[in-house]
């Protein structure tokens, strides 16, 4: 197929088809426009040919409607107000726009008595109709192709950069957030439990057991370590270089805090625990309450500190211990980096994974030149943006397993 591929507003072209089969006469319903709309969607035709089936099957219902329905079509989807002109008089010419399926066979010469008819020849064409059959022929030798684009609300939502958000955007956007799954690597857990397919024997269970059988250990107990994800450790920058995103990712930490172990921290120049606040089942009072808690909101920035503080009160008492550590931040550091890279370096030692995510790193010119993030970037093991709601399935995958070698190192080390 060749040519421009045309894209269609769903619901706009749905209403305006169904306004103007109403119009010409049509019987049917305003709902066939909702339900020709939820065909497309789950159909998802490619060509021109497989909408107006989709759309003929929905809106007509009777034969004397198709004629009707055809017009109504093309004036809609082509602007043709007689799809049938180029066609009168030419029996040669080609099918109207959508009224053929496929290819289709020649029809038999018709007979009268057992004997055949001879077929009658073509008859002279007007002048003037060479231009418009072999324009429609072109149409229909090059199939054009259609992406229906049934963008709603939510997916043009998803697309934006968290800064371009207004504030009911971002209430609308909260509840996008709650079907974001955030789905750790799995581990073995220390503890084995009872399992008759379990590859590890029980000795004290299957000897207590044996006493019923005389001391014969007729029946074996089996164990097994189970799986379990990780434990999933947030810290969020809230300073005031990152107040443009501030709102969509406490968000994201309410998302994760609401999960099944998760810890959540923000930090400007202090680090603060908001697990416990976010862990409420209602977005504004989880908001208000992570708000009060953290008294550095749109602060200064002090990254090196704030994993200090992490290590010393909570990483190295086993909360980061295996865990996967996902950091939020743009990497604008006014303390020493190299505390960063030493914070980071002790960081690395305990955590299973450290995610980096930098909401700029979506800029057409980023290149990770701030103090903290350059020092940071030879620790992680995954470097990513999440400046969107689309962007955030990176950072769920990143979260769930490994990321590609990152290709900005070698800028760094310049």
């Amino acid at each position: 197929m060749t040519g421009t591929p045309e894209q269609l507003d769903l619901p706009a072209f749905a209403a305006a088809l169904g306004r103007a089969l109403r119009d010409a006469g049509l019987r049917g319903s305003p709902d066939r426009s909702v339900r020709f709309a939820r065909a497309v969607a789950l159909a998802t035709p490619q060509t021109r040919d497989q909408l107006y089936w989709i759309a003929r099957t929905v809106f007509v219902s009777a034969r004397e409607q198709v004629a009707a329905f055809d017009g109504v079509f093309s004036t809609v989807f082509d602007g043709i107000a007689d799809p049938a002109a180029a066609q009168r008089g030419d029996p040669n010419a080609a099918p109207r726009p959508g009224s053929a399926a496929g290819p289709r066979p020649a029809a038999p010469a018709a007979t009268h008595g057992g004997a055949q008819q001879p077929t009658p020849p073509a008859p002279q064409r007007a002048p003037g109709s060479d231009g418009l059959r072999e324009r429609d022929n072109r149409a229909h030798e090059q199939e054009r192709d259609i992406h229906v684009t049934a963008a709603s609300d939510a997916e043009r939502l998803a697309q934006r950069s968290f800064a371009e958000l207004d504030a009911d955007e971002l209430q609308a956007l909260a509840k996008l957030m709650r079907t974001l799954s955030l789905a750790p690597p799995l581990r073995r857990s220390r503890r084995a439990r009872r399992d008759r397919h379990g590859s590890r024997l029980d000795v004290r269970a299957t000897l207590r057991t044996s006493v019923r059988t005389g001391g014969d250990p007729a029946v074996r107990v089996m164990r097994r370590r189970e799986l379990r994800p990780r434990r999933l450790v947030v810290l969020c920058d809230v300073s005031g270089s990152m107040e443009p995103y501030s709102r969509a990712f406490l968000q994201f930490l309410h998302a994760a805090a609401v999960g099944a172990d998760a810890e959540a921290f923000v930090f400007a120049t202090r680090l603060t625990r908001l697990t416990r606040a976010l862990r409420a089942r209602q977005p504004e009072l989880a908001f208000e309450r992570a708000a009060a808690a953290a008294q550095d909101w749109s602060g200064g920035t002090r990254i090196g500190a704030a994993l200090r503080q992490f290590n010393d009160e909570h990483g190295r008492r086993g909360m980061a211990r295996g865990a996967v550590v996902v950091i939020v931040s743009d990497g604008w550091e006014r303390g020493d980096p190299a505390l960063v890279a030493r914070e980071l370096e002790r960081l690395r030692r305990l955590a299973h994974r450290i995610v980096w995510v930098n909401p700029r790193k979506a800029g057409r010119d980023f290149a990770p030149l701030a103090g903290g993030m350059a020092a940071a970037l030879p620790f992680c093991d995954a470097f990513v943006s999440g400046h969107s709601l689309r962007a955030l399935d990176e950072v769920a995958a990143a979260i769930a397993g490994p990321a590609p070698a990152m290709t900005m190192t070698k800028k760094v080390e310049l």
